[in-house]
């Protein structure tokens, strides 16, 4: 997904001519933001900064009150976050720890709320369901080439190697003919 690189403002640059009224605009803008997605503290302070006309001060004030009415709490943000990713598409520990990196998110919160995801929705579990989906897509691999295939698809979805290895061997004994054969 193609993203407009933010330029960084400097302090010098902002002008904060009423502190009322920037605070009353930064908060709007706050919740809008909120309304159209979930985001962390760190995410959201970030695009407030965007603009000119607010400043760090007004932006932590902001924050501070969005937490005292709970619109913003990190770790219930980094649970919801994982275990969504999890729903949508079953993918691996490393794959999901990838893909939360970008939230901002302090690694204590983002590795509370994998292992919390993992404990709902095991990723044996979520293995099984990636081989089904790809076995109803493409049919079970014929060839040598073709479980290569399946193998490499597996990882990119960020599953441990052992627990695909183990997956597959059984696909393999069942359906793949050696090649001397």
């Amino acid at each position: 997904m193609w993203h407009k690189k933010k330029r960084q403002i400097d302090n010098d640059e902002r002008v904060v001519k009423d502190v009322e009224k920037a605070r009353e605009r930064t908060m709007n803008r706050a919740v809008k933001l909120l309304a159209a997605k979930p985001r962390s503290v760190e995410e959201l302070r970030q695009r407030l900064l965007e603009k000119t006309w607010t400043n760090a001060e007004i932006v932590d004030a902001v924050i501070a009150k969005l937490e005292e009415y709970k619109y913003l709490d990190d770790e219930q943000f980094a649970r919801d976050t994982a275990l969504s990713k999890l729903r949508r598409q079953p993918q691996g520990r490393r794959r999901l720890e990838f893909s939360m990196r970008d939230k901002k998110l302090s690694t204590e919160d983002v590795e509370a709320a994998i292992a919390e995801a993992y404990e709902q929705l095991p990723e044996e579990a979520l293995l099984e369901k990636a081989i089904e989906k790809r076995v109803r897509l493409k049919g079970s691999p014929k060839d040598r080439n073709e479980l290569k295939k399946f193998y490499d698809h597996l990882m990119r979805l960020g599953f441990s190697y052992s627990l695909v290895r183990e997956k597959l061997d059984l696909i393999n004994s069942e359906d793949v003919p050696a090649e001397n054969e």
